[in-house]
């Protein structure tokens, strides 16, 4: 009995098959309505945009319009006001004749003659102008160059004797040379520079080999610094 009332009931064996074809039916229709929506937007907007392009396109032409009349203003004003370029043609020299010209060569003496020379008279007169000349010249005072030059001494310590480390720099003497005043400068933890000037004639003395000088008194310094340099 039970197994007769079970032949009787229909069964949809397929039904998950019809189920993802309709699903896949109605997700179609829906990118198919949404795409019929964007294309409904775009075409809604296109009049718009075309109506802007028109717009820039004439206000562009009006641009290029302007443009073209100051460019033709401009080349018209400068046209106006350069100067054509000018050759200047300079006068032919006049030509001598051939007989002027022979009147010229007779008249070159290149041997000179005994009226245009000089007499004995002149010739003396011209020599004692020249050393006249020659001796006032020697007189004149030359211009010596010099310069002053201060200078930093720095000794190894604060136990080094800085008057004997003076005494010792003023010892340092040579032609052109002239030792100046001098002065004591703190420098830290009771240590003391030698500040000395002196004025030197460039010729005759180098400023190298002065501060080398200087150096070599190993006993006392340590290093030597130009602190100041001016032409006198």
């Amino acid at each position: 009995m039970a197994t007769t009332a079970l032949a009787q009931e229909k069964v949809w064996v397929t039904k998950p098959v019809y189920d993802k074809a309709e699903s896949a039916h109605f997700e179609r229709l829906a990118k198919v309505n949404n795409i019929a929506a964007d294309v409904n937007i775009s075409l809604q907007d296109l009049p718009a945009r075309v109506a802007a392009l028109e717009k820039d396109n004439h206000d562009l032409r009006n641009t290029v319009s302007e443009l073209k009349a100051l460019l033709e203003k401009l080349d018209l004003k400068v046209n106006s006001t350069v100067p054509e370029p000018y050759l200047a043609v300079c006068p032919a020299k006049p030509q001598k004749s051939e007989a002027a010209a022979q009147d010229d060569d007779d008249d070159v003496d290149l041997f000179g003659s005994d009226s245009e020379g000089e007499d004995a008279e002149a010739a003396r007169i011209r020599e004692e102008r020249l050393a006249a000349y020659n001796a006032k010249k020697s007189k004149k005072p030359v211009l010596i160059a010099k310069s002053n030059i201060i200078l930093d001494v720095k000794p190894w310590d604060d136990e080094t004797d800085m008057q004997a480390l003076e005494a010792e720099v003023r010892k340092i003497n040579t032609d052109g040379l002239l030792w100046g005043a001098a002065k004591l400068v703190p420098l830290a933890y009771g240590i003391h520079k030698l500040q000395i000037s002196c004025v030197v004639e460039d010729d005759k003395v180098s400023v190298d080999w002065l501060t080398e000088a200087i150096q070599d008194l190993e006993d006392y310094v340590q290093s030597v610094d130009i602190a100041a340099f001016n032409k006198v």
